[in-house]
């Protein structure tokens, strides 16, 4: 053991790292127990909490476990001097992160996230308030620090300088070293995907949650999401008075339909026919079922069942997806948010709460609200979104894991379609008379293209293709529906059936927009059998859509429209974000929009064919000002319901 001292300031290092963590956590859960202890398995914030502080941890310990390891013996004075500067500096980083803590829950019910980061921007106001209000927590703060410092002056050799040597066997022992912070830093062997803030929700109470992290990895996450918030000005400027004028005006909400200045789009969607029982509301997301593979819109015949389905509700024959992800598919289906450069906002710090969704809307009227996933809720930070903005309940693959029932297949990235819809049809069917909002999203068609044998005809002799993946989720749509038309509330619930994008999304053409058109399908009560909506239209427009069809009135910030409502002679629109390149389309005119290049503007023969034509600078400002708005709505919280 003597020989492996060398390693001391990891250890150390690692060792205050926990004790301050989780000093901070105990305090702040006697601080909030009121609230906490209303959480079933409230404690679970302890494991979760050492689990998150070792991932940070051991995180920060790999530099320095590299320089013990490789600098040589004569250069010890400077890896000594190194270690305790670098420990010190984290360590007090950490701390100090976490004495904000206390008073930045009271203030935002969360710790420490983008609005920590914001104040900095503004020293003299926040100095200001701080002093007036928090005065106490400041000089406490302080005497905390300047102990900290006396301390890191006095011990610092003693606790992080390592020792001399042999170089041979500080080289044996790096690979073990290397491999237990690996493990620790990732904390799994076997997931495919690294654990992030998702991993600590386990509740339905915010709070909670995030007292399962620590604050200084709240708010390194939220300076890390900034990266990815993209530069909306990036396509040129425009006055946000100017840029909201215009995106009214494509708009069904005529001027008096808006609420509240403050939220510029929020207004009033009224509903055909007021129901004394509002219908449920079941959102079908499917992965990566773009209309190549639909055969009722012309298609390789993979849709058997959808093209059954499709006479029993409304076809969607031109619909588009704003983007090629997942979470760009969430965003628009669930809350109706414009695409932009940004990152989805299912990804971005300041969304992860008091952010507009479909469940928070339903969840005013009293539903109750779900996502249900055969994968892990975590997977791009799913699960942390959805807690924070409206879904009461959370089902992914470990409780499918835990609940007892033998399910078809367990693939890499979770349980079969198959077991999805078994899974959700149970789960509905216990809802008995309450009103409920669920989103299921598949996972089978997507790579490496795993399913159970036996149910289908395989289209490639060769099993795992996307193409008999696109047949295996069409059969458990068909399963699907097949069991909930005999339960009770199917007669109920209006279901639509969308994707959330196309498989690989890449073509010749600036923007592929072959590759964004998508199959959508409503069907329920209300739902007029074997239409179809042939006008262009934009994934954005159907959230509004939907809550059309549920008997009750909603105020919502959604600037995408009612399709129902629709006069037939508006124009059709399509917002599409392909990478940096955006693309606005109205009819057949498109102008992409590139970053600092001026847009351009095409006319579309078919959907692979574009032609050049003189720029229309009316349309081109109209595509600009729904990229700004976006940006501008997201920045300044101005995308939400009002408080009850």
């Amino acid at each position: 053991m003597k020989k492996l001292s060398f390693l001391k300031p990891i250890f150390n290092f690692i060792a205050i790292g926990l004790l301050i963590t989780t000093l901070s956590r105990i305090f702040l859960f006697f601080l909030f127990k009121e609230r906490v202890v209303e959480t079933p398995n409230f404690w679970y914030i302890f494991p979760i909490g050492l689990r998150m502080d070792l991932i940070l941890l051991c995180y920060l310990s790999f530099l320095p476990a590299v320089l013990i390891t490789f600098l040589p013996n004569k250069w010890l004075k400077f890896t000594n001097n190194f270690l305790v500067i670098y420990s010190f500096l984290f360590l007090f980083l950490i701390l100090f992160v976490e004495l904000a803590t206390p008073d930045f829950v009271k203030q935002y019910d969360t710790r420490p996230n983008k609005i920590f980061l914001d104040y900095l921007i503004y020293p003299k106001e926040v100095v200001g308030m701080l002093l007036k209000s928090y005065l106490t927590s400041i000089i406490v703060t302080f005497l905390i620090l300047g102990v900290v410092l006396y301390f890191a002056f006095k011990k610092g050799k003693k606790y992080f300088y390592t020792t001399s040597t042999e170089y041979k066997f500080k080289l044996m022992v790096f690979p073990l070293v290397a491999f237990l912070l690996f493990f620790g830093a990732r904390s799994s062997l076997t997931s495919k995907r690294p654990i992030n803030a998702s991993n600590a929700v386990f509740s339905t109470d915010q709070l909670t949650n995030t007292l399962g992290l620590n604050s200084f990895y709240t708010v390194a996450f939220a300076a890390y999401s900034i990266k990815n918030e993209g530069n909306t000005k990036m396509y040129g400027k425009m006055d946000e008075a100017e840029a909201i004028a215009r995106v009214k005006k494509y708009m069904i909400a005529g001027p008096n339909d808006f609420t509240d200045a403050e939220i510029p789009f929020l207004h009033v969607q009224q509903p055909d026919t007021i129901l004394k029982k509002p219908y449920n509301l079941v959102i079908f997301l499917q992965e990566s079922l773009g209309a190549e593979y639909v055969g009722i819109l012309g298609g390789k015949p993979l849709t058997p069942e959808f093209d059954k389905l499709s006479k029993e509700g409304l076809l969607f024959t031109n619909l588009y997806c704003t983007g090629t992800r997942s979470v760009r598919g969430i965003e628009a289906v669930v809350t109706g948010f414009l695409p932009s450069p940004s990152e989805s906002v299912v990804k971005l710090g300041n969304s992860q709460q008091g952010f507009f969704t479909l469940a928070e809307a339903l969840k005013q009227k009293g539903y109750d609200t779900s996502f249900i996933y055969g994968g892990m809720a975590n997977f791009d930070n799913m699960a942390s979104f959805f807690n924070g903005n409206g879904f009461e309940d959370i089902v992914d693959q470990e409780d499918f894991d835990s609940d007892g029932n033998k399910y078809a297949f367990k693939g890499t990235w979770g349980y079969s379609d198959e077991d999805l819809v078994t899974k959700a049809n149970n789960y509905f069917k216990a809802k008995g008379d309450k009103p409920f909002f669920s989103l299921m999203f598949s996972t089978s068609n997507h790579e490496p293209f795993e399913y159970p044998a036996g149910r289908i005809k395989p289209y490639d002799a060769k099993p795992a293709t996307v193409n008999n993946a696109m047949k295996y989720a069409d059969f458990s749509i068909g399963k699907f529906f097949e069991m909930a038309k005999k339960e009770p509330y199917f007669k109920n619930t209006v279901f639509i059936v969308i994707a959330d994008h196309n498989t690989r999304t890449y073509g010749k053409n600036l923007v592929p927009i072959n590759k964004f058109h998508i199959p959508a399908l409503i069907i329920g009560p209300g739902v007029q059998k074997g239409a179809s909506y042939n006008k262009l239209a934009s994934q954005i427009d159907i959230p509004p859509t939907l809550l059309s069809y549920l008997g009750l009135p909603f105020e919502t910030p959604m600037v995408g429209r009612n399709l129902n409502k629709l006069d037939p002679k508006t124009q059709g629109r399509a917002i599409m974000q392909f990478n940096d390149i955006n693309a606005f389309r109205v009819e057949n005119q498109v102008v992409i929009m590139q970053p600092n290049l001026k847009p351009l503007q095409f006319e579309i023969k078919n959907d692979t064919t574009l032609i050049p034509v003189k720029l229309n600078e009316e349309l081109a400002k109209d595509a600009l000002a729904h990229v700004i708005t976006a940006g501008n709505l997201y920045k300044e919280n101005k995308y939400k319901l009002r408080k009850k």
